[in-house]
């Protein structure tokens, strides 16, 4: 029985469309904002997903990435307490973001064009953006900017939600690395 088990996990598992995991020490999400005008990156050190993505069938292809939002990192400590607070990410209720495609198509010279759903703080946001992909040994490296309003998903809240102070505009940046397996 056992031995039916792993081979059929072995079938699908080596299926086209098979959703594969990302290869996370070739991975990176960070993030873009200004504070006061300046810019300020971060980034979040802990995420997760699957995707398949097929360079030569982009329409079949699908994502859904998962961030935990405590592992926020930015250039002091103090900077990165408060995103935990109930004002900006409040982690204790919303520990993790979550981005689902709905649709992928090509734009030509390996750029292509995501469509989907982002969910941070239980706000849920249909979102775009162009992207690159490239074939580099074993892994296909996705890369892309992906500008959000903090304030559309309630980033920032009371004080907070001044943009003299920190801007509205976000670009999460992201550097994805799938194994070949994902096709």
């Amino acid at each position: 029985m056992i031995k039916s088990l792993a081979a059929a996990a072995l079938i699908v598992l080596t299926q086209p469309g098979f959703a594969a995991s990302l290869d996370l020490a070739h991975s990176q999400i960070g993030f873009t904002l200004k504070q006061m005008n300046v810019p300020m990156e971060g980034r979040f050190k802990h995420f997760s997903g699957n995707v398949s993505l097929d360079l030569k069938k982009v329409a079949a292809s699908k994502a859904d990435i998962t961030i935990n939002i405590a592992s926020i990192s930015l250039p002091t400590p103090d900077s990165t307490a408060e995103t935990q607070k109930k004002d900006w990410f409040n982690t204790a209720q919303y520990p993790t973001a979550r981005f689902v495609t709905s649709s992928i198509k090509p734009l030509g010279n390996n750029r292509f064009q995501f469509s989907g759903k982002l969910t941070i703080k239980g706000v849920t946001r249909d979102v775009s953006a162009p992207f690159s992909a490239r074939q580099q040994g074993a892994l296909t490296l996705v890369d892309g900017v992906l500008p959000i309003s903090r304030l559309a998903y309630k980033i920032g809240e009371g004080e907070w939600a001044d943009t003299d102070t920190v801007a509205d505009q976000v670009q999460i940046k992201f550097h994805i690395a799938i194994p070949a397996n994902s096709k």
